[in-house]
């Protein structure tokens, strides 16, 4: 190899780990590729007026839901996580939800499924300005959502 075709490869080399070196740092930080900076389980729709006549019957208990979303590619253990409303009615998960999956929490009563859990209430919880909060184990708030005209935060 002559002496100009080993400086230029040496140079290239040079700047190869001058690139990678720089690009650690970002990824460390979690800027780098493959890291979500969003929190992985997050509330998704909300259907607060069931359809319908506001009955006390199951089935329209149940026509009144929250979605909870795995937004990330792994399983997240939901054991002790909670959903509350503003007057404090809590559900409180038992359930693993595997990456890029969503379960429905009904007011009503109903059989637990992968899709579909029921908080087995008799009335309806969530009102036309309402807060749903979402905490996990610890008690950390994961992800709130908020509606209703008049709505200025939760009570707490």
């Amino acid at each position: 190899m002559s002496r100009s075709a080993r400086r230029v490869t040496a140079a290239v080399l040079a700047s190869g780990a001058l690139v990678a070196a720089a690009a650690l740092p970002a990824v460390a930080d979690g800027h780098g590729r493959g890291h979500d900076p969003r929190p992985t389980v997050v509330l998704g729709q909300v259907q607060y007026d069931s359809p319908g006549r506001d009955t006390r019957s199951n089935r329209s208990l149940n026509g009144e839901w929250v979605t909870v979303t795995n937004t990330g590619r792994r399983a997240v253990n939901l054991r002790g996580w909670t959903l509350s409303d503003e007057s404090r009615h809590t559900y409180r998960f038992d359930l693993r939800l595997p990456g890029r999956s969503s379960v429905r929490v009904h007011t009503g009563a109903g059989r637990d499924n992968s899709r579909d859990v029921y908080q087995d209430l008799r009335r309806h919880i969530w009102d036309d300005s309402d807060t749903a909060t979402l905490e996990d184990a610890r008690g950390h708030k994961a992800d709130s959502k908020s509606w209703g005209r008049h709505h200025h935060g939760p009570r707490r």
